[in-house]
This record gives C-alpha cells, structure tokens and sequence, in this order.
C-alpha cells in the first residue's frame, strides 16, 4: 500500500460534468438565425460549400452532360413552335386563300406536332435519368454524413445535439434534394429559353426584338435587389427551422423528465418562441417573393401591351406580317417566364447553400482521436495497461489528472474508488480511448493507443456504463453487438454466464423479443444485463466497467457479482464503482482525490488501515445495518 499527501487545485472539476473546450465549429453550427457570422467567417463557409458540392457531382459528369443535351434537345424542340407557328401563318394559309392548295400548311402541322413529341419524349427521358442521378448522389451524401457523425469524438457530440443532428440529416439533406429534382433543370432550361428567345426576337424583327430588350435594366434591378434581399432571408430560414427541429426532438427525448418535473409549460414557451422565429422567416420570404414575382410579371406585361401596339400599327402599314407578331408575342411568353424560374432556383439554390455550408462544416470536422497514419501492427492481447504522466483537461487551465503514473498487469481486476470529480470516469474514458490526453500516454501491451487503429482498439477494450443504450431489434441482436457473426447458441452462453438467461426465456419470444425504444420493454437491472452479456461475448482483453452495477437491484447484483469471477477471469479489468460489494471482487484498489492517487492497495488490506478506503467502507457497512 501507498499513500502521499494530495494539494487540492483551486477548482474542482467533475467526471461527467465536465464542460468540452470550444471546438472549431462553435459558432458555425450552433444555429440561431438572430447570430451574425463575421464576413471571413461566410466566405469559407461558402467556399466550404461550392467544393462539397462539386465533390458530390464530379464523380457524374459524363451523366450531367447527358442531361445537359437533352435538355437542350427539348428546350430547341420547345423553342421551334412559336417560329413554325410564324411559318404556317405566314407561308400556309395565303396558299389556301389563293386556292393553290394546303400542302405547306400540312408540313407546318407536322413538324409543329413532331417537335410537340420531341419535347415530350425529351423531357420524360430527363426526369427518368435525373431522378435516378439525384437520389444516387443523396444516398452517398447520407452515407457519408451517418458514416462522420460515427467517427467523431464524444466530445464533438456532447456539444452537437441530437436535434442538430438529425437535421442535417433530414432538413438539410432534403433541400438539397429539392434542388437536384428540379433546380438545375430549372436553370439550364430558363438559360436556353433566355438566349434562344432573345436571340429568335432579334432574328423575326431587329426593331421589335430591341423594344423587348428594353425591360432588361428593370429586370436586372428586381434582380439584384432580391438576390441581395433574398439570401440573408434564405439563412435565417434554415437556421430557424433547425432550432424547431432540435428544441421538438430534445423536449420528446426527455419527456419523462419534462413530465416528472412539470416543464411543458416553459418547454411550451421555449417552443412558440422558436416557432414564432421560423414563422417570421418564412413571412418575409413570402414577403420578397410577393414583391418579386408580381414585378417580373408586370414588367412582362407591360413589354407585350408595347410590343401589341408597336407590333399591330407595323402590321397595319405592311411592315410586320402577321405571323412574325404572333411568333412575338408567343415568344415573349416565353421569354419572361424563365425569369420567375431563376427566381425559384435561385431561392432553392439559396437554402441548399445553406444546407452544404452546415453539411460541409460536419464533414470538414476532424475527430479529436484521429486513426493513425502508420498504425501499429500489436501482437496478441494481453491487456498490460500503462498510464505514464497523463494528463488530462477539459478545461484549458483545470486539470482533472495533473500527471497520473499507474500500472496495471495484464489480468489483474483494479477497482478506481473516490469522490464525485476525482478522475474516475475520466481514466476510464482515457483507456477507452473516447478522449486522448493532453500529456503522457496511455499504452495497452506496450502501444500507445494513438497508434492502435479503431478496430483493434474496440477489439482489445470494452466499456460498460451505467446507462448502456439497447437498440431497437430483439435481445439477441443486442447481445450480439459487439460481435455480429455470433450463432444463437454463443448468445444463450453468454447470457448463462451473465446470468441473464432465466429472465431472458421469461420474455414472451425468448430471446427473439423485442426490446422496443431503448430497451423500454426491459428493466434498469435487466438491460444492464443485458449489456454484460454483450461485453462477455465481445471478449476483449480490457474491461472497463463504469458505475456498471449501480443500476442492479439486490438480487441482479447478487447475479452479476456470480458472475464477476467468470467474466473478470484473464482479462484486465477497470471497475469504477460507488458499491464496494463490487469493489470487493478487486484484486487492487486505488482511491484517488482530484486526479491523485492517494491510496493503493488490496482491498483487504486498505479496509485495516485508517485510510479513505476504511472510512468508505465502514460507511458501507453501516449503511447495510
């Protein structure tokens, strides 16, 4: 046994309480549309978003040009009608009055009703093909996204809730979705329409075509002024939206905690506040385009009015046939439109590019215990743990293990007993390698864990919490988590050992019983054994349980410590434990005090001395009198 003499630090700072040092993507993703992001702040944030964008659609260039010509090929079929209209008009009819015959005017049908079907095959081959290449990109745009939240730390999660989460994942990953289906279609298509038709306008009459012309400065202005209008209304949008999203999920998330403590009045109030936020969003939105569209639509009207009597009084003196007016006001129908249509992308690609800028910044998040670039090639597990001079803050400036020196053999069972706030989980999270130390180093058989890829360290150590999660799925598929490819019959030995196997055949379908939202259907003492089953059948060579006993009844915990002796048995094992019945199966116990060690001993031994550990345990045992 050994005991020195601990110096509090002015701070006490706690195991689970901890608050995580503020991470490169505070203030990016902490939404609030009433937060203004300073200006180098927005320019990598959109370049952010441009390369994750072309990330996602280079790898589909070849069927992006495909598209591109069909669209072309049905925009040109589009474009030829009002022009072949001119033609029938023009050159059709006058044969027919002349009684020369309909030959003329029957080849203009034909082509018209030709190119009618162009356009329509067209545009049904564009939606097939564009479709299916949207939800190709969406579905590794998931993927990737699900694949990074895994990656990263616990510590970049404790500050990311599961609200925003979530919202990335839906909110942002369908307006995104929106913009493939229908935003690129809806640009190239009013581009083609914009240029064709200017160009068409001119080639029918110069001085027709220069009159219609003349609404471009208007246009342009209304333009500007709602693009410029329109993208701080677009953010706040989408930043609001997310603050429904994630205050709905958290409320329903904790429900039996709101209802417990009586909180759906104040979670009543938080909620039509954030609500009222993305209600007056979405208001001045609707306001932009209520002033917008109605502009365009005017300007449109106006031109046609000038261009009907411009166009009627050149027709009336000989000037302009009249199937080249028809062609020209058919034309300008077309010609405005298209500016409502980059209008609606533009709003579309306006709330993508928020949506990238948030996806992008996830994706461009590192986790904080990154794999190593030469990973280590360990030899077999033996599960010798070292922790040399490690240190450890969440805090920059509070140190909750100010340079720990421990050594623990490979096979013996170490009990980490203290106050709330010594260090205890903390150690734990170090050899599980949730965080990695500001100082020193952690090595399992002699390897840093920094040089352990994340598939042997899971394979060599284990954790078991107080508040182990169960899955949605049966009680087999939960003890099977850590090891996929088990049969049914390593999965009933598992539970055997555990001594889970009695209630478990109790359950209506046995082990094929479904646990329902997180374990709901189960109790506290029985998903915890269930999780005890899942770490024996894992087998690791490291097993850290962490207050994992605390939520057990007497007669679960009377199993569980049956038990103990069997899964503890060579293996290295770390039990953090307020009950020293489970203390008691240790082999060494180490009491620490503000990330110190101050005793350190065989629990027999310590319980003779007059010690921390004695005085624990006579509190204990007067507790149980």
């Amino acid at each position: 046994m050994t005991t020195t003499q601990q110096t509090p630090p002015q701070d006490e700072t706690r195991d689970n309480e901890q608050e995580a040092p503020e991470q490169s993507w505070r203030g990016v993703f902490e939404d609030d549309p009433d937060r203004e992001l300073s200006r180098a702040t927005t320019v990598r944030l959109k370049e952010d978003s441009r390369k994750l964008l072309g990330e996602l659609l280079r790898p589909h260039q070849k069927m992006i040009w495909l598209l591109v010509v069909i669209v072309v090929v049905e925009n040109g079929a589009r474009l030829a009608i009002p022009y072949l209209v001119h033609l029938g008009i023009d050159n059709g009819i006058p044969p027919i009055l002349a009684g020369e015959g309909s030959r003329q005017l029957i080849t203009v049908v034909a082509v018209v009703l030709a190119m009618a079907l162009l356009q329509a095959w067209a545009r049904q081959l564009f939606l097939m093909r564009s479709g299916k290449l949207g939800q190709t990109i969406l579905l590794g745009l998931r993927r990737r996204v699900f694949d990074h939240f895994q990656r990263l730390s616990p510590s970049f999660h404790d500050k990311f809730t599961s609200g925003r989460v979530i919202s990335r994942l839906t909110s942002d990953v369908g307006v995104i979705d929106e913009m493939l289906a229908t935003g690129f279609d809806g640009l190239v298509t009013a581009l083609l329409t914009l240029i064709g038709t200017s160009i068409l306008l001119l080639t029918l009459d110069v001085k027709l075509g220069l009159l219609a012309l003349l609404s471009f400065p208007a246009l342009l202005v209304l333009t500007a002024w709602f693009r410029k209008r329109s993208a701080v209304v677009y953010r706040q949008t989408r930043e609001a939206v997310v603050l429904v999203i994630v205050h709905f999920v958290e409320s329903m998330t904790g429900i039996r905690a709101v209802q417990a403590f009586r909180r759906e009045p104040r979670n009543e109030e938080i909620f039509h506040g954030v609500n009222d936020k993305y209600r007056k969003a979405n208001l001045e939105s609707f306001q932009l385009n209520a002033i917008f569209m109605p502009s365009i639509k005017g300007v449109g009207n106006i031109t046609i009015v000038a261009i009907l009597a411009y166009g009627g009084y050149q027709a009336y003196h000989g000037h302009v046939t009249v199937g080249v007016l028809t062609a020209f006001l058919l034309y300008l129908r077309q010609f405005f439109e298209p500016l409502q249509d980059i209008t609606q992308f533009y709003n579309t690609f306006l709330s993508a590019s928020a949506a990238l800028e948030k996806l992008s910044g996830v994706l461009n998040e590192t986790p904080d215990v990154p794999e190593p670039l030469e990973p280590a090639k360990p030899g077999r597990a033996r599960g010798h743990l070292e922790l040399r001079n490690v240190e450890f803050q969440y805090v920059d400036g509070v140190k909750v293990l100010p340079g720990l020196q421990l050594d623990v053999p490979a096979g013996q069972t170490l009990a980490l007993v203290g106050t709330t706030g010594a260090g205890k989980t903390t150690i734990a999270k170090l050899v599980a390698r949730f965080y990695d130390p500001t100082g020193g180093h952690v090595l399992l058989d002699g390897v840093d864990l920094r040089d352990l890829t994340e598939d042997a360290l899971r394979e060599r150590v284990v954790m078991v919490t107080q508040e182990n999660f169960l899955f949605t799925g049966s009680v087999a598929d939960n003890i099977r988590f850590g090891k996929p490819d088990a049969t049914l019959d390593e999965v009933v030995e598992a539970a055997k050992v555990i001594g889970a196997h009695d209630f478990i055949m109790a359950l209506p379908n046995g082990y094929e019983t479904a646990v329902e939202k997180r374990g709901s259907r189960l109790s506290a003492g029985q998903r915890q054994l269930v999780a005890f089953a899942r770490a024996f059948l894992a087998d690791p060579a490291v097993l850290i349980l962490d207050e994992a006993t605390s939520s057990l009844d007497i007669p679960s915990e009377r199993l569980i410590q049956r038990a103990l002796r069997t899964i503890l048995a060579d293996r290295t094992a770390i039990v953090i434990a307020h009950r020293l019945s489970t203390v008691e199966t240790a082999d060494r116990v180490i009491v620490l005090e503000y990330g110190r060690i101050i005793e350190d001993g065989a629990p027999d031994s310590l319980v003779t001395t007059n010690g921390h550990y004695a005085g624990l345990h006579q509190a204990w045992e007067d507790s149980l009198a």
